[in-house]
């Protein structure tokens, strides 16, 4: 069996997940569609090159940076702030399972669920 399938389930997982945390949390569900895009932003890196694209998309497209700010969130006792870091993971569970993922600095589709990188 190929481990393509199964980071696709995973990503699915996690957006359930997240959006079951974000419902629990009583988070703004305006603020949800308002800030759910937000990460991909991060793809304005293209703009200065490939090389600075990957950089750019790979450090917001992480699960690194949100779960920090959950962290903080829960050591500051600030709930706002666990409301964004859930709809950060939320986005980054729908691009896995969608199949985009992280990249390389070769070219935008050149990513790491992207089979042809992969094949033997």
């Amino acid at each position: 069996m190929y481990p393509r399938p199964l980071l696709h389930l995973e990503g699915a997982a996690v957006l359930t997940a997240s959006l079951f945390a974000y419902q629990w949390s009583h988070g703004s569900w305006l603020q949800f569609t308002l800030l759910f895009l937000l990460p991909d932003l991060a793809m304005l890196g293209y703009l200065a090159g490939v090389r600075v694209g990957a950089i750019t998309y790979n450090a917001v497209h992480t699960y690194l940076g949100p779960m920090a700010l959950a962290a903080y969130s829960f050591e500051s006792n600030r709930l706002a702030i666990y409301s964004l870091s859930l709809i950060w993971i939320a986005h980054i569970g729908l691009d896995r399972m969608l199949g985009f993922g992280l990249k390389y600095p070769t070219r935008f589709k050149d990513t790491h669920l992207n089979p042809d990188r992969h094949s033997l």
